[in-house]
């Protein structure tokens, strides 16, 4: 069965839902993200899936900026969880997926992968806050955003 997390044509090893919504961002590895023997640097799959999280976010219409602007509200990091299951190397290229696991009234959960054609490189899942940025206490999620998602 397909999996809704994994890229088009693959199976999963760990489905979530077959109803998920998915987001799939292309990303090609660069020397920058590598170390010195050429393999993506574990730590920088994290960068992969922070970019995926804001283009999943730009996709749905939210736009971080605005809503700083507009409510005072940010999302922050306040818990991943990683499974390295396999290497990606200098010039391969990738799909980073972002599927919403949870929604609370201050927090999202979401489930991350990262893979080269139909071998998963990384899973994860990343639990955001939403926080008012000048206290960085947490706030609830502004309703229009919430709307928003799936």
């Amino acid at each position: 069965m397909q999996s809704p997390l994994a890229p088009r044509g693959a199976t999963a090893p760990r489905a979530r839902s077959a109803a998920a919504v998915v987001h799939r961002m292309p990303l090609r590895v660069y020397w920058e993200d590598t170390d010195a023997g050429g393999i993506v640097f574990y730590a920088n799959y994290l960068k992969f899936f922070e970019r995926a999280r804001t283009e999943w976010l730009r996709a749905l219409g939210v736009a971080q900026s605005a809503m700083r602007e507009r409510t005072g509200a940010i999302f922050v990091v306040t818990h991943t969880s990683m499974h390295y299951r396999a290497a990606a190397r200098l010039d391969d290229e990738l799909e980073v997926t972002v599927a919403l696991l949870h929604t609370g009234r201050a927090s999202l959960e979401v489930a991350q992968h990262a893979w080269r054609g139909d071998t998963l490189l990384t899973e994860g899942e990343v639990r955001i806050g939403c926080v008012d940025a000048a206290t960085l206490r947490p706030c609830r999620i502004p309703a229009d955003v919430l709307e928003l998602l799936p």
